[in-house]
């Protein structure tokens, strides 16, 4: 039976990849079948998560050009942590998560949860937490029903609360009324703690009046809570937390004084990261050259550009430095990335007929897409799988499709939108 549950997971999660592909986007699962070129990189990585999972915090800069596959490596990298126990958010960096407001970021961390089953996982975190407790207790012989559970329930609850306190006094006294609440039936309480704990504006005054907390959670001790919240995690059996932060050059389109303070908000987590004062912590941040390298980038301040600047690459790059230096894209690349999509289709539908997808096909195919891109191949590989899963499709579903003779590549036809970087570069034809 669980060999049959393997096999039809395997296949539902190919379907899953080419579907992504077809829409153009990193699928959800699976990406390891799909990685090329990116081994040391990922070992990098894994080695950082072990490091981290045993009690000390660590930081990555990830940075390429558009199209060399940050969002994939650090999707990438999700995936990793999850699979080492990790918990999991990942974060855009926007006008409404900007890094110039830690409160946000922090809120947006919170409600981006992910455990390798479940999504907005913070109530789960913490009954995990509660539940393993009560375990435990149960396993050394005392009964469901015996009145001791409760207070030695409680007991072991506030050795734990006794620490997050010292890291953040309000997040313990959230937790506290959370747990009482629970026990009480009162579960519009314990909603209303999880709201507040997880930095929502619209908790009303009664709970915070019950809970003898004020106001809520503010740029200054966003990161304290964000402390407190992991050494529960660590308590709830997960081996951390890692954040990953994709877009990170967003913040050079602000004015200065908010760009100043964001890459000031940026410092502070790498200095705490030295310090080793947000144990069990992984951040993982993507960006653009510009964003380290532009005036408006983090090189305006030069004590967080020194902390994260790298060596220069001398033809062979060192992803154990700060930062990750993700080469471009080759044909080399994306041909083998097209053998690999292959291989899941055939665990999705059905084999591919290679005489019609042949090496030479996918070659042809591979010029015809970038000659509308000035030769640029790193621009091409999100609409060149998709496009190469169209020619698949239609190869399945057509016997006489002669992918040789019938393709041409005509973007934004019927629906390709194009994403701004794309049609920077795209050629256009008269």
């Amino acid at each position: 039976m669980s060999e049959h549950n393997g096999h039809s997971d395997r296949k539902l999660e190919s379907v899953g990849i080419i579907n992504a592909l077809r829409r153009g986007t990193v699928p959800q699962a699976g990406l390891s079948r799909l990685a090329v070129g990116l081994s040391t990189e990922e070992k990098v990585i894994r080695s950082q998560l072990e490091y981290v999972a045993c009690g000390h915090a660590d930081c990555k800069f990830v940075r390429g050009e558009y199209g060399s596959g940050k969002t994939f490596l650090i999707s990438r990298a999700v995936e990793i942590g999850q699979k080492q126990r990790f918990v999991t958010s990942h974060v855009v960096i926007s006008p409404d998560t900007p890094l110039h407001k830690l409160q946000a970021i922090y809120a947006r961390i919170c409600s981006g949860f992910t455990t390798g089953t479940e999504e907005h996982a913070l109530k789960s975190i913490i009954d995990t937490w509660i539940y393993g407790i009560e375990d435990r207790l149960i396993s050394t012989g005392i009964k469901e029903d015996d009145p001791r559970l409760v207070d030695l329930t409680e007991k072991e609850i506030e050795s734990v609360l006794e620490r997050v306190s010292g890291m953040s006094s309000g997040l313990a006294s959230a937790l506290r009324t959370y747990y009482q609440a629970n026990n009480k039936g009162d579960f519009a309480t314990a909603q209303a703690a999880i709201g507040w704990v997880s930095g929502e504006s619209t908790v009303g005054r009664s709970f915070k009046a019950q809970a003898g907390v004020k106001g809520g959670i503010t740029e200054g001790d966003a990161l304290q809570f964000l402390k407190g919240l992991v050494y529960v995690m660590t308590q709830a059996g997960y081996a951390g937390l890692l954040v990953s932060f994709d877009e990170a050059e967003t913040a050079q389109a602000f004015a200065r004084p908010q760009r100043e303070k964001g890459y000031i908000n940026l410092r502070q987590i790498v200095d705490m990261i030295d310090k080793n004062e947000l144990p069990n912590c992984f951040f993982l941040f993507a960006g653009t050259p510009a964003f380290f390298d532009s005036s408006k980038g983090i090189r305006s301040l030069p004590p967080l550009y020194d902390r994260i600047g790298i060596i220069a690459d001398d033809g062979f790059s060192n992803p154990m430095q700060t930062q990750i230096v993700l080469p471009k894209f080759d044909v080399e690349k994306l041909g083998e990335a097209a053998g690999k999509v292959m291989n899941i289709y055939a665990e999705a539908y059905q084999e591919v007929d290679k005489t019609r997808v042949s090496p030479k096909f996918i070659r042809t195919m591979i010029e015809k897409v970038t000659n509308r891109f000035g030769g640029r191949v790193d621009v091409v590989p999100r609409l060149y799988l998709r496009e190469f899963v169209d020619v698949l499709d239609k190869c399945a579903l057509y016997p006489n499709y002669q992918p040789m003779e019938k393709y041409v590549f005509v973007p934004e036809n019927g629906g390709t939108v194009l994403k701004e970087e794309e049609k920077a570069v795209m050629e256009v034809s008269w």
